[in-house]
């Protein structure tokens, strides 16, 4: 098995609501794709909160190329068929230009996650990484320690959530909940950029 949950990420059990929720819960999975580690996050929504479900790691094994692609799809899989989320939120690619090659080999790590969320029937939202962390932290250049203090303040844990992968993933799903979400909930729909209009 190529999924490795992280168990550092559990939440507090108090102030979390009481089961059964409010409303229907909607389940979001976000991932920070990587050719060697793609971290994951799951989120239920309802009521106005948001709470995890489970964070962890897919590895890559293999010496080719294409082996690592099957392990990262097969360990995708795995999430989605476990949880079953409603949607899936990913950061979008951005390249640098001091490391192109960088970007290409995370390309092919992001493709076959979107193939995943295709064959299970998922819309697919895209969130650029400065504006998952302006809207965290409130700086587009916020570094891993701030992100990881952001999604643990976000979700109510009990320390913060490890692998940063991990962090990475759950800080895109909670962008895809305070982006797309929330307002749909609130009747305002959400524009390319993530902002919201009434």
């Amino acid at each position: 098995m190529t999924r490795r949950p992280s168990g550092p990420s559990q939440p507090l059990s108090a102030g979390l609501p009481p089961t059964p929720w409010p409303e229907r819960p909607e389940r979001v999975v976000g991932f920070d794709p990587g050719l060697n580690v793609t971290g994951y996050g799951v989120v239920e929504c309802a009521g106005g909160v948001v709470r995890l479900l489970e964070a962890g790691t897919v590895r890559s094994r293999g010496e080719t190329l294409e082996e690592r692609l099957f392990t990262i799809h097969a360990g995708v899989r795995e999430v989605l068929d476990e949880f079953k989320p409603a949607a899936m939120a990913i950061e979008q690619l951005f390249v640098h230009s001091k490391f192109p090659k960088t970007a290409i080999l995370m390309g092919h790590a992001r493709g076959v996650i979107c193939l995943a969320a295709a064959q299970a029937g998922l819309a697919v939202h895209n969130y650029m990484p400065t504006r998952v962390k302006s809207m965290l932290t409130g700086s587009g250049h916020a570094g891993k320690e701030q992100m990881q203090a952001a999604v643990q303040r976000e979700l109510g844990l009990a320390g913060r959530p490890e692998p940063a992968d991990a962090a990475d993933a759950l800080a895109v799903a909670l962008a895809d909940w305070h982006l797309r979400l929330r307002p749909m909930r609130a009747g305002w729909t959400a524009d390319v950029q993530g902002s919201v209009r009434p």
